[in-house]
């Protein structure tokens, strides 16, 4: 029989060594929970991470977007996003701008408020570059047969 420690330590264990990346951002976007995936991905330790806002990996010219977005979700506890699989571009610590898969949850406490936000990602930078390339050569064959 699992107990209630035991389940804990198994959710921890998961959440820690998940090769996807797993963050968690307070109500003001302030990362508090950021895992070896995370680390792997966006190149930020979690002593790096831990305590700085979601600016760390979002970039400048969507932070407006992200932030009007992000409010809305914590006051009204509602994104049109919640189920879907999301596809944006990030930023790597080394300045580097990579493509990334997540999924959101709104995580509430036993009162129903929101404490914050987590996200569930995977760095899929390299098959959207090899998707963009077939997409290219595909439209280069359609422009060559139209001759």
């Amino acid at each position: 029989m699992v107990t209630f420690t035991d389940q804990e330590w198994i959710y921890s264990q998961i959440v820690d060594f998940a090769q996807d990346g797993i963050l968690f951002a307070d109500r003001d976007g302030i990362i508090r929970l950021w895992n070896s995936g995370a680390e792997t991905i966006f190149g930020y330790n979690a002593r790096e991470a831990l305590g700085q806002n979601l600016d760390l990996i979002v970039p400048e010219k969507l932070r407006e977007r992200h932030w009007e977005g992000y409010r809305r979700v914590m006051e009204t506890g509602e994104s049109r996003y919640g189920k879907e699989l999301l596809k944006v571009p990030a930023i790597h610590k080394d300045g580097k701008r990579i493509s990334v898969e997540f999924t959101i949850i709104l995580v509430r406490n036993r009162r129903n408020e929101i404490l914050g936000s987590a996200s569930i990602m995977r760095d899929v930078t390299e098959r959207w570059q090899k998707e963009k390339e077939l997409n290219e050569q595909i439209k280069s064959l359609e422009n060559q047969l139209k001759l």
